[in-house]
């Protein structure tokens, strides 16, 4: 049985930014944003992206806060900020909209087309699947 993708840790574009250290716990366990996040009831991957498409200043101010809401390890509440400034390094920013409609080649609210080399890919698998069958037959 396959887990749904929510259930997986496969590669996220988020993994870099939800395994950072955040700091050491009291007990001596290290700590990661993926943990705290959990720990507060907040599902990491949805904060991340949510985290990714603000402004980087409502970004910072955003984690400073859910930092301030954990219990203290080797840092204090004070340390708040400058932990959230460190971590937002490992978050991957969006891009801006026109940068993706020019990367693209499309314009905001139109359906862009399939691209010409998914087209290709299956061609080349309708080709080799004929000449399978092909010499199957021979």
């Amino acid at each position: 049985m396959v887990l749904r993708a929510e259930y997986s840790l496969g590669h996220s574009r988020f993994n870099e930014f939800l395994f950072a250290y955040v700091g050491e716990e009291r007990n001596g366990v290290s700590l990661t944003v993926l943990s705290a996040l959990a720990r507060l009831g907040i599902d990491p991957w949805e904060e991340a992206a949510r985290l990714s498409e603000m402004s980087e200043e409502t970004a910072t101010s955003s984690l400073t806060a859910t930092i301030a809401g954990l219990p203290e390890g080797n840092w204090k509440a004070s340390d708040s900020r400058s932990i959230a400034v460190r971590l937002m390094n490992f978050l991957p920013r969006r891009r801006a909209k026109s940068e993706r409609s020019q990367e693209d080649g499309t314009a905001e609210g139109r359906i862009s087309k399939p691209a010409t080399s998914n087209w290709l890919i299956w061609i080349a698998f309708a080709a080799i699947l004929i000449a399978m069958f092909w010499q199957s037959g021979s």
